[in-house]
């Protein structure tokens, strides 16, 4: 575009440039800003002058042209005149052919109108048509959810529900049909949830019929598994220390391990797809959590019908309580398997809370019948099948403490039935026994007594001649039979599920000592008072023996001792008390034997006011000996001690035998001295004395024959009177303090004054 002028005075060279433009937008844009200066400037008379002045000299030059082309322009406005007249008849002719045209067109239109008309008609009965398929499909799908719900493929139906709502309804959503059936969608869902439930309650009834089944086979697999564990054990100690359930059992167990929710072998099969599809169409309806607590309900009822009102445990081959442990067993290993396979159906709080409640119904039940058993055997059963269950169970990784106290109360009461049985069989054994030494008639009776007996013989076996006896009577290894059988039955309860080892020492330590202490010492105490000193020493020898068994016996629990937290020995009461019994047993033998001298001493009837002793004193029986004639007291009780000591007490210990002896020497010597030393006897004749001094020399030969010089020593005193009072001499001997010492030392000074001054009574008597 040309540049625009910027002199304001030249207008006639600006108007001759703006008549120079390409164009009308060039005229426009180049005039505009001529017209905007002269109107600010008052110059626009100026600007019109110089637009005519150039309008007059183009009309000049126009006419100028003209003048000289005139004839060419006449010969050209004909020719335009010529070319006017034929397009006027063109025009003419082209106006009757738009009215044909327009007519044709008319015609057209009208045969157009009704083929969109028919077109029209014809696309509504396809769309028509389409409909009707389209709506007839959804019914046919409608159909077949129901058909498939009918042959209970819940899924199937669930799936084909789905595709109606979500993709075919879509397409007849402007049909009523389509409001219809998606107002009939809810309805169907909860037939699709209802009868997958109802197949689910089928599915958890037949579960809970083939509970027991499933309980028995896995007590059956706990039991194949401790045989396997024994058998391992017996081929390689290492293994034994090593407990059911143990890691190392377990990784020991591996091979054969069977899975017992799926075993052929077991004709057992537990199919858990009817709980995954309830589960899956639940979750694809939305409703997880209401069938979690529909199912969790149903378990629960379930649970409670497991547990009956009572329970008889007298059955043979406890099958009640078999039945409750297995279906227990059976529901909880249900429980545990559908946790591990589903995902968060069955929480673990969920399961260990059903396992609680039916371990704390079953524990209580068992408890409230426990008080009609009365049989050890029975007990041990029962402990039997709770042990099989509680290691079962240990293995799905259930706890069974709830069952400790159980446990602990069966033990309880099995300890107490069997010590119950066994004091009746002691209190039998003691009333029943001869209490003589037992007679053994060839070598297997003694091997037998003495592989049941806590006794040492002191005889070598080759050196025995048979028949031979045993100091003790049958008692003895007959209560060693009853403690063995007694020990063996209490440790026949610990096993792998009762831990509480430091329960089972208590137990079988106190009533160990019940029964040893109450039925055995106290039953043989009580015979103590028996007149036969024969008896007494029997007795007496058995509690020194049951003395000795207690000693080992306590050793022996020492080394059976279950608990490892235990320190220090083992000691039984039973041992003082029986020692204490021993010691009541000595003291009755001595009281025996000195109430025996004391009769016989009693019956010397001497007559201590005749001046020489005749034939017959006073009725007083004399007998003739080869020392002389002496009393027949003393010859009485010569011959008592020499049957005591040599038939009676001969089964005695040497060491008390002898102390025995001694003691009743002792006593005897007394008794003979009391005779004339009693304040009662005023005078000694010489009769008196020399028959006393015969009884007396009858007496010490008797202790001489027993050939223990110990014994002559206990006799000094009363050997030394006798000289005092048959001496001639005797009161210058006595009173002279150098010769009595020599003489009579073992004489007390005022008692040898009185039997001197009974003996000078005597003489003025005479």
């Amino acid at each position: 575009m040309p540049a625009l002028i910027d002199s304001g005075d030249d207008l006639a060279a600006a108007v001759q440039q703006i008549t120079l433009s390409a164009s009308d937008t060039d005229y426009v844009d180049q005039l505009v800003p001529v017209l905007k200066d002269v109107r600010y400037s008052d110059r626009a008379g100026q600007l019109v002058q110089a637009l005519n002045q150039f309008a007059s000299e183009r009309e000049a030059d126009i006419e100028r042209m003209c003048n000289s082309n005139h004839q060419e322009f006449i010969s050209s406005i004909n020719q335009l005149l010529s070319v006017r007249q034929g397009s006027v008849d063109l025009t003419a002719e082209i106006l009757e052919l738009n009215q044909s045209i327009q007519k044709s067109t008319e015609n057209l239109a009208g045969q157009k109108k009704s083929l969109v008309e028919a077109r029209g008609v014809r696309q509504n009965i396809n769309d028509t048509t389409e409909a009707l398929n389209a709506c007839l499909e959804v019914l046919r799908l409608a159909n077949q959810v129901h058909d498939l719900l009918g042959k209970k493929n819940h899924y199937a139906a669930l799936r084909a529900l789905d595709e109606l709502q979500n993709v075919h309804l879509r397409e007849v959503s402007r049909y009523k049909i389509a409001e219809l059936i998606e107002k009939s969608v809810p309805a169907t869902q909860k037939l699709i949830a209802e009868a997958v439930m109802s197949d689910l309650n089928t599915w958890l009834y037949r579960i809970r019929e083939a509970s027991q089944y499933l309980g028995e086979v896995s007590f059956f697999q706990t039991e194949m598994r401790r045989a396997r564990q024994r058998e391992r054990a017996d081929n390689d100690d290492y293994f034994t220390r090593f407990k059911l359930n143990s890691a190392v059992e377990l990784v020991a167990d591996e091979n054969d391990e069977l899975d017992i929710l799926d075993s052929e072998e077991n004709q057992i099969h537990v199919d858990f797809s009817p709980l995954f599809e309830c589960l899956h169409i639940h979750e694809t309806l939305g409703r997880r959590e209401v069938f979690q607590t529909e199912y969790a309900a149903t378990r629960r009822r379930q649970k409670e019908l497991l547990i009956p009102s009572s329970i008889n445990l007298l059955e043979e081959e406890d099958a009640d309580l078999s039945r409750i442990l297995e279906d227990i067993a059976g529901f909880a290993i249900i429980e545990r398997a559908t946790m591990n396979r589903t995902d968060s159906l069955r929480s673990n709080a969920d399961v260990e809370e059903l396992w609680d409640s039916m371990c704390h119904s079953a524990v209580t039940l068992i408890s409230g019948a426990l008080h009609t058993v009365d049989s050890d055997e029975k007990l041990l059963q029962i402990k039997g099948r709770i042990s099989l269950f509680m290691q079962t169970m240990s293995h799905w990784r259930y706890s069974t403490s709830s069952f400790d106290a159980l446990m602990l109360s069966l033990f309880n009461k099995y300890a107490e039935v069997l010590k119950r049985r066994f004091s009746e069989d002691f209190l039998e054994i003691v009333s029943t026994d001869d209490y003589m030494p037992m007679r053994i008639n060839n070598p297997e009776e003694y091997d037998k007594v003495v592989s049941v007996s806590w006794y040492s013989p002191e005889t070598a076996f080759e050196e025995l001649a048979f028949p031979c006896v045993f100091p003790f009577s049958q008692m003895y290894p007959l209560c060693c039979i009853d403690i063995r059988n007694f020990l063996n039955q209490i440790y026949l309860f610990s096993d792998d599920h009762f831990e509480r080892s430091s329960v089972i020492d208590d137990t079988l330590k106190s009533s160990l000592d019940t029964l040893l202490c109450q039925d055995v010492c106290a039953s043989l105490v009580e015979r103590l008072r028996s007149q036969y000193p024969g008896q007494i020493v029997q007795i007496l020898t058995n509690l020194s023996h049951f003395e000795t068994a207690c000693h080992d016996l306590s050793e022996l629990l020492f080394q059976a001792r279950h608990s490892s937290s235990a320190v220090g020995p083992v000691v039984l009461q039973a041992t003082t008390q029986f020692q204490k019994g021993r010691q009541q047993a000595e003291q009755r033998i001595f009281e025996l034997v000195k109430s025996k001298i004391d009769d016989l001493v009693d019956n010397a009837d001497y007559n201590f006011d005749l001046v020489s002793p005749p034939s017959r004193q006073g009725g007083v029986r004399q007998v003739v000996g080869a020392g002389g004639t002496h009393s027949g007291f003393i010859v009485d009780l010569r011959g008592y001690l020499d049957l005591s000591f040599n038939s009676t007490l001969v089964g005695l210990a040497p060491v008390l035998r002898e102390e025995l002896y001694t003691d009743c020497i002792i006593h005897t010597a007394n008794q003979l001295l009391e005779l004339i030393i009693s304040p009662s006897v005023h005078r000694l004749s010489r009769g008196v004395i020399d028959q006393f001094a015969a009884d007396v020399a009858y007496f010490v030969e008797f202790v001489q024959q027993l050939q223990m010089p110990s014994m002559a020593q206990n006799l000094e005193e009363l050997t030394q009177v006798v000289a005092l009072l048959t001496s001639n001499n005797g009161e210058e001997e006595f009173f002279d303090v150098a010769s009595r010492n020599r003489r009579y030392g073992k004489v007390d000074p005022q008692q040898g004054a009185e039997l001197l001054e009974k003996v000078y009574r005597g003489r003025a008597l005479g």
